[in-house]
C-alpha cells in the first residue's frame, strides 16, 4: 500500500473518531468523560430486566433522560488473568439471556462480561439514529453506531477487569440525543486476551467465511504469532489496491464486510487494518486495533501478543502515508530502526486513545 493516496485516511479517521488524522493533540473533539455514559459507575451487578428507578422515571415514550449532543459526548464516530491466549475455544459471541437489561426499545445482553465482551440489540422500528456508549474503568468513553431492528451487535470490553456503564441512545433532534436503556456491571474476566481475540463491530470476522478461510491458508506452517503476523500483513498490502473514490465519499457509520473487501481487492486504510486485525484473531493471534497519538499526530496501528515477548506495541502501523511492519528484530532484541523511532519519538508520546 506505499502510495500517496494513503493519506485519505485520515478524512476516514477524522469521520470515525471525530477528531484529526495528524492534528496536534487536543485539535479534535474525542472525550474521555460524557455526562451519562461516564457517570459514576455501580460495583454491583445490575439485577436482569430494567431497574425499579429506570421504569419509575421513564417516560411514556420509553426514554429515562433527555441529553444535548454536548452533555453526551456523542459523537459521528463509527468508520475508530491467564497467562496465555485462550485458543481453541469457541469465540462467537452470543446472547446468552443470563444478565439482561431490557426496555420497550433495547436489549443490553451482558451475560458473557467474563468473555470481555456484551451485546446490543435495538428492537423498536425508527429512522433515527442510534447510539450505544461504552464506559470502562479507565474513564475512556467509545460511541458507536447501531440500526433498528439488526440483529445483536458485540462490543468489546476494551477496558479489561472493572466497572462498565452501557448506554443506548435514541436521537430526539438536532443534537440532543434521549438515553433508551443503561445498565452498569462490574467485569471479571477469565482470560485478559478474550476483548482482543473475539469478533466485534468493527473487526467481525464471524461474518467472514471466506476471510477466516484465507488467514487459514496463509497461517498454514507459520511455528509462531510473528509469521502470522508477517504472513498476513504481505497479503493484505499486497492483494489490495487503496480506494480513493470510497475514500472520497465514505460516510460516518462505515463498517467494514471483511469478505467484500476480500473479494474486490480494494479498500480504504479502515479497511486494511481490520481485515488485518480480523485475520489474525481468527488464528488465535490476539491482536488490538488501535487509534491513538504518535508525538502529536493522530494514527493507527496493531498491537500483536506473541508468547515470548507479550503485547508488541504497533507490530503494524499506519505513519500516516503507508501501512508498515515492524522490523521484528526490534520487537525481539530492542533494535530501533530510524524509521521506527521516527514514528514514535522517544516512546513517551506514544499514547493508545482507543482499543477495538
Amino acid at each position: 500500500m506505499e502510495r500517496k493516496g494513503e493519506k485519505l485516511f485520515c478524512a476516514l479517521l477524522a469521520l470515525s473518531l471525530a477528531a484529526g488524522c495528524g492534528a496536534p493533540r487536543g485539535a479534535g473533539s474525542v472525550s474521555s468523560a460524557a455526562s451519562p455514559a461516564s457517570a459514576p459507575l455501580s460495583s454491583a451487578v445490575s439485577p436482569a430486566g430494567p431497574s425499579s428507578a429506570a421504569a419509575a422515571s421513564a417516560d411514556e415514550d420509553g426514554y429515562t433522560s433527555a441529553v444535548t449532543m454536548e452533555d453526551a459526548r456523542i459523537e459521528e464516530e463509527t468508520v475508530a488473568l491467564s497467562s496465555a491466549p485462550a485458543v481453541g475455544v469457541n469465540l462467537k459471541p452470543v446472547a446468552s439471556g443470563t444478565l439482561v437489561q431490557s426496555s420497550g426499545k433495547a436489549t443490553i445482553d451482558y451475560s458473557n462480561t467474563k468473555d470481555g465482551y456484551v451485546m446490543v440489540r435495538y428492537t423498536a422500528s425508527t429512522a433515527k439514529k442510534l447510539k450505544v456508549q461504552v464506559t470502562g474503568p479507565s474513564g475512556t468513553t467509545y460511541t458507536y453506531n447501531i440500526s433498528a431492528g439488526a440483529d445483536w451487535t458485540t462490543f468489546p470490553l476494551s477496558d479489561g477487569n472493572g466497572g462498565y456503564k452501557v448506554t443506548v441512545f435514541e436521537n430526539m433532534s438536532g443534537n440532543k440525543y434521549a438515553t433508551v436503556l443503561s445498565v452498569s456491571f462490574t467485569a471479571k474476566m477469565t482470560d485478559q486476551f478474550a476483548p482482543f481475540l473475539r469478533p466485534n463491530q468493527y473487526v467481525d470476522y464471524a461474518s467472514a467465511p471466506k476471510t477466516v478461510a484465507k488467514a487459514s491458508q496463509l497461517a498454514a506452517g507459520k511455528k509462531d504469532e510473528l509469521g502470522k503476523v508477517q504472513a498476513v500483513y504481505n497479503f493484505v498490502v499486497t492483494d489490495l489496491t487503496y480506494d480513493k473514490q470510497k475514500a472520497a465519499t465514505v460516510q460516518s457509520g462505515y463498517l467494514v464486510s471483511m469478505d467484500a473487501i476480500l473479494e474486490k481487492k480494494k479498500g480504504i486504510c479502515f479497511d486494511y487494518a481490520a481485515l488485518m486485525a480480523g485475520m489474525l484473531r481468527s488464528q488465535g493471534v490476539p491482536c488490538k486495533l488501535v487509534v491513538g497519538y504518535a508525538g502529536t499526530a493522530y494514527h493507527a496501528w496493531i498491537n500483536v501478543y506473541t508468547k515470548e515477548k507479550g503485547w508488541i506495541d504497533a507490530a503494524v502501523y499506519f505513519n500516516g502515508d503507508t501501512w508498515k511492519l515492524m522490523d521484528p528484530t526490534f520487537a525481539s532484541s530492542g533494535k530501533r530502526s530510524a524509521s521506527v523511532m521516527k514514528y514514535i519519538g522517544d516512546g513517551s508520546h506514544y499514547t493508545a486513545k482507543y482499543l477495538y
